[in-house]
């Protein structure tokens, strides 16, 4: 599920991740048969889809991708005493696995809806972000700073950040990420 707000109509999927315990893995599959038969159960419920691990590789890690009508459906199953129940069966033989995410910040700027989660490279990320904010940084010192001369130096220094963040957020970044998507998804 993105991180984004989402509409409560919107369809949602999520991933749940998995990680049997050796040996214990045909346990393992019998409880994700039964936690997946009591989602089917909930208004809203979608589906599910389980990936398997693939031999030594895949470490014993499962995949549940969750499918709900929309976010209210997914929060009540998420709440409910039935999924909290399963939870508690499955310690025995599997745990939930959260996988690791490191970024360095910028990566939300450039996310392009139905490429890949790989961000760009961190110097062609440097790099946009340069071209995006010189031309704002050029505008704010000729036609706007000099409004701001009589301020102390804090509140005016201030003014230039507070507009331009939410600038670059929500309509220079992603428009310019789109513009320049060959350039820094190179592999797409």
């Amino acid at each position: 599920m993105s991180e984004s707000a989402l509409d409560a109509s919107e369809a949602v999927t999520v991933v749940f991740t998995w990680e049997a315990k050796p040996g214990k893995e045909a346990e393992f599959e019998r409880w994700a048969h039964g936690i997946e038969t009591e989602a089917a159960a909930f208004a809203g419920h979608r589906g599910v889809t389980w990936l398997r691990p693939e031999g030594e590789a895949g470490h014993g890690r499962y995949h549940a991708v969750v499918r709900f009508a929309d976010t209210a459906a997914l929060d009540r199953w998420m709440a409910s005493p039935q999924r909290a129940a399963w939870q508690e069966r499955v310690r025995p033989f599997g745990r939930s696995v959260r996988p690791k995410l490191t970024t360095t910040g910028l990566e939300t700027w450039f996310n392009v809806p139905g490429l890949p989660g790989r961000p760009p490279a961190r110097w062609k990320m440097s790099l946009m972000t340069v071209l995006a904010v010189y031309p704002f940084a050029l505008l704010y010192d000729g036609l706007v700073a000099e409004h701001f001369h009589s301020w102390p130096l804090p509140w005016r220094t201030l003014v230039f950040p507070i507009f331009l963040a939410p600038l670059l957020t929500y309509a220079v970044m992603p428009r310019l990420s789109r513009v320049l998507r060959r350039w820094l998804y190179p592999q797409a």
